[in-house]
């Protein structure tokens, strides 16, 4: 795939990889904002990767525009070719699907929604032809979900799911964004899903909430200690539908700053997932389970 590069005013350079998402295209930016980083390039500022895209700033009075996007270009034949392997992690998250919260939340904005009379998770559940919503909840954290992006407010992550194409989950935002979404909600819009790290407004469909913080800006939390967002990109997601008592017992333990999410290190190998999805991810959760 052939990146198009754009500038965006006079400090930034916007590069999209592809117009649409896919795995191959993560692999595309995240080698070239590494290659970028790695070459310690004059007067970079800033590097931001995206879904299927990666913006640079720089210091126009430190380097030229032009000559910026020359050395960017010089980098794209070696990223196209590179092996697309990554070390990396997989995360579970509890999910406490159906809360009460976040239905209380989208009953109040059932004007905004393309269907009025279902619940959030009962219109996804139709539209991607499932019987039940149970039969959905269990595709929806049925596989691993790639971390692809995270940003948009402060520790939010982009989750791509990891099965063949015509097997994702895809559904709509809302028709008209809500002015309210509780804290720690799990949604979906288009076709990612998300944890909402703060509340505040949004028009992605909401699914249910977890009890894990993602996000603490005073690092307080015994597992943001180091870095105040869980998530960067590349990491891997399992959902793990929970009830409302591990839900509770979870949230103690989140306030009494003892709980302990799963998180292991492992391996991701593009090549190896296009070849055998369904083996990759089976292997991942022997990793997750410690097996």
């Amino acid at each position: 795939m052939s990146i198009r590069f754009s500038f965006g005013g006079d400090e930034h350079i916007f590069a999209e990889v592809s117009e649409s998402m896919s795995l191959e295209a993560f692999f595309t930016s995240l080698s070239m904002t590494n290659a970028v980083k790695a070459a310690g390039i004059r007067g970079v500022t800033e590097i931001c990767p995206a879904n299927a895209s990666f913006q640079i700033k720089f210091d126009p009075d430190r380097i030229r525009p032009a000559d910026l996007l020359k050395e960017l270009q010089s980098m794209e034949g070696a990223a196209s070719k590179s092996d697309a392997t990554l070390k990396t992690r997989i995360i579970e998250i509890p999910v406490f699907y159906q809360d009460p919260w976040t239905h209380e939340t989208l009953m109040r904005f059932r004007e905004r929604h393309q269907d009025p009379s279902s619940t959030d998770i009962e219109y996804a559940a139709s539209v991607n032809g499932y019987g039940s919503v149970e039969d959905f909840i269990a595709a929806h954290s049925g596989s691993p979900w790639f971390v692809s992006m995270v940003g948009f407010v402060a520790g939010l992550p982009f989750l791509y799911q990891m099965v063949e194409r015509k097997r994702q989950i895809e559904v709509p935002k809302y028709l008209r964004p809500r002015t309210d979404t509780p804290k720690l909600t799990v949604g979906y819009g288009g076709c990612f899903s998300c944890i909402y790290s703060v509340r505040g407004a949004g028009g992605y469909q909401m699914f249910g909430i977890t009890p894990m913080p993602i996000y603490d800006p005073n690092q307080k939390i015994s597992y943001l200690t180091e870095e105040m967002c869980l998530f960067r990109p590349g990491d891997i997601v399992k959902w793990k539908p929970i009830g409302r008592d591990a839900y509770d017992a979870a949230v103690e333990a989140v306030e009494e700053n003892r709980f302990e999410p799963v998180i292991r290190d492992c391996s991701f190998s593009l090549a190896d997932f296009n070849r055998d999805i369904d083996g990759t991810n089976a292997k991942l959760m022997e990793v997750l389970h410690g097996r």
